[in-house]
């Protein structure tokens, strides 16, 4: 029976060391249907959201931009509760071995916690050889957790605070929330239209290091932006639109860096609904993502009135949709599930008198409505 008891603490230890290398070490998506990081996280967004949908506004947007964070505490609490249960059900199982014999399991956890935090009262003393090398272990691997999560944070808000520039910046010239026309009405008023091509390049970079450090670390796209009708998701299809409007509906505007930075960002997209954060968008109709011909045509007139050379509405259209199917309603699903603002696509014209002030926070879209969370 000790045996018994002594394996399963030490499977449930060994389940707990390979989620923290799977979810920390390793960087990259790692296959496996059980892992302990995925439900906590998962399972407590759940809560979290369910939590929103009864509160409204600013105070919806406090608690889901509190959820991050708090995760990332709730997930280290775990992995060191299940740690400590481990090695006491270790402990337990070699309980002849330890001075006093514990007298039940509580007594055996309670000894193994005081190993794994390092606290090392002495009430309880080791004295047989294997119980020995376990109590040694698991101060070591109580040691270890905590490093890898402290540096995990600091790897984690590296990332969050490089991707918020980028998205901060953007309100500058596409208003918030953000609108691939007004953005591009806004660099031909200011004369800036030569740089796009540079925008495009400096936003294809951006992607790239958004895809290679979310796809690694999942929980970075939980973290929200500590702006009001702003979000990293809602960036990403602004631009998006931008250069799928400059690749098919606009002339003498350079467009190779708009085409590559379209590649990487779909490849985005893609990838991050892969992990299963879109999982709904795959059997959704591919075109068409919420646009239409009226609102197109709009879009088009307010281009044509900043100044740009237009392809004929009847040929730009069906090229702009069969672009902005590639990645948009995987976009859409992407902020039903983390309940983000979605990019606006129409924006009042004249919006460049101040960017910053175009929408308030008490205007922020209801991503609830008739919004099921992919598992």
């Amino acid at each position: 029976m000790e045996a018994l008891v002594a394996v399963l603490g030490a499977l449930l230890v060994v389940s707990v060391v390979w989620d923290l290398f799977e979810s920390i070490v390793v960087p990259r998506p790692t296959p496996g249907r059980f892992r302990i990081a995925r439900y906590v996280i998962r399972s407590s967004w759940s809560v979290f959201r369910r939590l929103g949908r009864k509160r409204g506004g600013e105070t919806r947007d406090t608690l889901l931009g509190l959820f991050a964070p708090a995760a990332t505490l709730f997930l280290l609490t775990v992995w060191l509760a299940l740690m400590i249960a481990g090695y006491g059900l270790i402990l337990f199982g070699l309980r002849d071995q330890l001075t006093p014999r514990p007298g039940d399991l509580g007594t055996a956890i309670y000894f193994a916690a005081s190993s794994v935090l390092t606290l090392g009262f002495g009430d309880v003393v080791a004295t047989g050889p294997v119980a020995r090398a376990v109590v040694i272990v698991a101060a070591g691997t109580g040691l270890g957790v905590v490093a890898l999560v402290v540096t995990f944070l600091f790897s984690l808000y590296g990332s969050y605070q490089r991707r918020e520039v980028q998205v901060v910046t953007l309100q500058a010239a596409a208003g918030a929330p953000p609108s691939a026309v007004t953005l591009l009405e806004t660099y031909a008023q200011l004369g800036l239209r030569r740089r796009l091509p540079d925008f495009f390049a400096e936003w294809e970079r951006w992607a790239a290091e958004v895809l290679d450090t979310h796809v690694a670390y999942p929980l970075l796209g939980f973290f929200r932006s500590s702006h009001d009708n702003l979000s990293w998701i809602s960036a990403l299809g602004t631009v998006l639109d931008a250069a799928s409007l400059i690749l098919t509906t606009t002339k003498g505007v350079e467009s190779g860096e708009a085409e590559l930075f379209r590649r990487v960002g779909s490849h985005l997209v893609e990838d991050i609904t892969n992990l299963g954060f879109g999982a709904g968008a795959r059997s959704s109709p591919a075109a068409g993502a919420g646009m239409d011909r009226a609102a197109f045509d709009e879009a088009c007139r307010r281009l044509a009135a900043a100044g740009y050379e237009l392809v004929p509405g009847d040929a730009a259209w069906p090229a702009f949709e069969a672009s902005r199917a590639t990645y948009a309603v995987r976009l859409d699903v992407m902020a039903e599930y983390w309940a983000t603002p979605t990019n606006s696509w129409l924006e009042p014209a004249g919006h460049l008198v101040s960017p910053a002030h175009s929408t308030t926070g008490d205007t922020e879209p209801d991503v609830y409505a008739e919004t099921q969370s992919p598992s």
